[in-house]
């Protein structure tokens, strides 16, 4: 059973940072390479394991329809992700942690707030508008 401590150390915080960096540029040119153009990735967040063992990627993917699919594209491609995540950071980490990746919904939980503080949806009136956000 893996821990993700809810006070990240600066250790955490700089693997986390480091590998957000370089997971955006391989998930980029790994979309390339599969010929997927259109499609945008950016690595919201990266969160570590007090052990430095599991990282948990968090991807915002436009457009979002594609979501699932790139999410399951890149479940089957983790083993390469990960080699080439540990080549470019060979200098920085002694053992590159195992990757898990999460589709980053807060931009869209961000936009119902705003129509519901605008008044284009009521949430009183129908509280089936904004959900209970999803733990991770």
């Amino acid at each position: 059973m893996f821990y993700f401590c809810t006070m990240e150390t600066n250790r955490q915080k700089k693997i986390g940072g480091v590998l957000q960096k370089d997971l955006a540029d391989v998930l980029q040119s790994h979309l390339r390479d599969a010929g997927r153009t259109g499609i945008l990735i950016s690595v919201s967040k990266v969160k570590v394991t007090t052990d430095l063992s599991q990282a948990k990627a968090y991807l915002s993917i436009f457009p979002a329809k594609n979501g699932q699919d790139i999410l399951k594209e890149l479940n089957l491609l983790k083993p390469k992700i990960k080699h080439e995540l540990a080549q470019r950071t060979k200098n920085q980490l002694r053992r590159m942690p195992n990757l898990d990746f999460y589709i980053d919904d807060s931009l869209d939980y961000i936009e119902n707030i705003e129509k519901s503080i605008k008044g284009e949806d009521n949430p009183i009136e129908q509280p089936d508008l904004l959900s209970k956000r999803k733990k991770s």
